[in-house]
């Protein structure tokens, strides 16, 4: 009978730690369906364009915010109903991350949140009415109007750049990227004669954070994950080179910290190229600038970042290279109730006297994001005395090269080697706003301890 009694309680709390772990992975939205209030009805509404980092992060705060409050209604508007937990996303070309746990659902998280979603592309805006426009020809009502647009690749008007290179932009850059590798793997293992170099190799041009994971991210896909799936191709004939037209890799880090980081890529037979320009790519070539060239028919660009051309339709002052003006607050210049944050905005760093800009990074977003948030509030408030100047504060950066190698800074302390790659990957997975998410990319990496991950080349519709 004791035994019984003890089996049915180890039963009974295991069907409620079950029930606990199933709430924490599925929160309650804040409304119920048929409770939730239409966004046009809202005294004031607040209208976030763009689900990046910064309008994420915008809409959630003010719904935190305004949790007790029912006359503040937010409403996000994007092109995708996905929000791309950018950190990971060089893992998807070695499919060490599984993409869709990198494109979280946008919608649902807004929605659990208290906000509003509408996936649509603004087309521009009716700054006497208050309405933004969408391509759809559907009008979008504001009293708070939050430009988060996000950027673009750079192409720094050198030829043949857009024409024959993949861009790392987003997790369906990812996978083209990765689909390229097995493709020319595919090629070569099909040819009987001689193997043109360009076949096997691969150029990455811009050696900043994204340049180096992804190029460490190729060695670790041929090497690692390919090369036992094909036998007849010695994997030491595929090349890796990686360009940067500055002296150093990674310049925004630490000198002892970029050393340990080219250290490693060199140990990983990646050639690292500085203080090299690319003055035109073909079809199977990279002509460098001062001479000699580097054949290859696979060349990556992660080389430079615009803001979004979006913005220069919506009748907003923009500084061509840096974005939409902004003051200390985050207002847009003479257009009142409109804020810009983000890639798109032109952030003074107020901690340099230079006048040089906040860099378009997802922690200088996200800080925007709670900052334009508390300003908007405040102003709804009628305290306009309580806005808040908005400050950069970075907190260092993590750069991952392989499973088991990164090179940190955070928040002074460097460090690198494998403890840094542990560190990497619980700080990210703490950040993903999804929790299946977290979930399914934990259960991946504990897996990936004992099996190799399946890489097959999946085309999409546009390829």
């Amino acid at each position: 009978m004791n035994g019984l009694v003890k089996g049915g309680l180890a039963l009974g709390g295991l069907v409620l730690g079950l029930g606990a772990l199933r709430r924490a992975l599925n929160p309650r939205p804040r409304y119920a369906p048929w409770e939730k209030p239409r966004y046009e009805e809202f005294e004031n509404k607040v209208l976030v364009v763009g689900g990046g980092f910064g309008g994420y992060t915008t809409a959630t705060k003010l719904c935190q915010l305004t949790r007790k409050r029912e006359d503040v209604g937010v409403l996000v508007l994007a092109r995708d109903n996905f929000f791309t937990f950018w950190p990971m996303v060089p893992g998807v070309v070695s499919s060490d991350i599984d993409p869709r746990n990198v494109a979280q659902p946008l919608r649902r998280a807004l929605i659990q949140a208290g906000a509003s979603f509408r996936r649509a592309e603004v087309k521009s805006i009716d700054h006497e009415r208050k309405v933004v426009q969408s391509r759809g020809g559907i009008e979008f009502p504001y009293d708070h109007l939050v430009i988060s647009l996000g950027g673009q690749p750079n192409f720094f008007g050198i030829p043949g750049v857009e024409e024959y290179s993949l861009t790392m932009k987003s997790v369906g850059d990812a996978e083209r990227i990765r689909n390229r590798v097995i493709e020319r793997l595919e090629e070569v293992s099909l040819t009987r004669g001689e193997v043109p170099e360009s076949k096997l190799t691969f150029v990455v041009i811009g050696a900043g954070a994204t340049g180096v994971e992804t190029a460490s991210e190729l060695h670790t896909l041929v090497h690692e994950h390919l090369a036992p799936d094909y036998p007849n191709i010695d994997a030491n004939r595929v090349r890796i080179f990686l360009i940067e037209g500055l002296p150093n890799i990674l310049p925004e880090l630490d000198p002892v910290l970029r050393r340990a980081a080219r250290t490693r890529l060199h140990n990983q037979r990646i050639a690292v190229m500085t203080e090299t320009l690319a003055e035109e790519i073909t079809a199977d070539c990279v002509k460098l600038k001062g001479g000699g060239d580097i054949a290859t028919e696979n060349v990556i660009w992660t080389a430079g970042n615009r803001p979004n051309v979006a913005i220069n339709d919506l009748g907003l002052p923009v500084e061509e290279r840096t974005g939409i003006k902004v003051d200390e607050f985050l207002r847009v210049e003479d257009h009142p109730g409109i804020w810009a944050i983000g890639d798109c905005a032109s952030v003074r760093d107020v901690r340099q006297e230079d006048g040089k800009v906040v860099p378009p990074t997802a922690q200088a977003a996200i800080q925007q994001g709670y900052v334009v948030a508390r300003n908007i509030l405040a102003t709804i408030d009628g305290r306009e005395d309580d806005l808040e100047r908005f400050v950069y504060k970075p907190i260092g950066q993590l750069v991952e090269l392989g499973s088991d190698f990164a090179v940190n800074e955070v928040m002074g302390v460097r460090f690198s080697g494998q403890l840094a790659a542990i560190f990497w990957r619980m700080a990210y997975l703490v950040r993903l706003n999804s929790p299946q998410s977290k979930a399914r990319v934990a259960a991946d990496w504990i897996l990936s301890l004992f099996l190799k991950p399946a890489v097959t080349q999946l085309r999409s519709v546009d390829e």
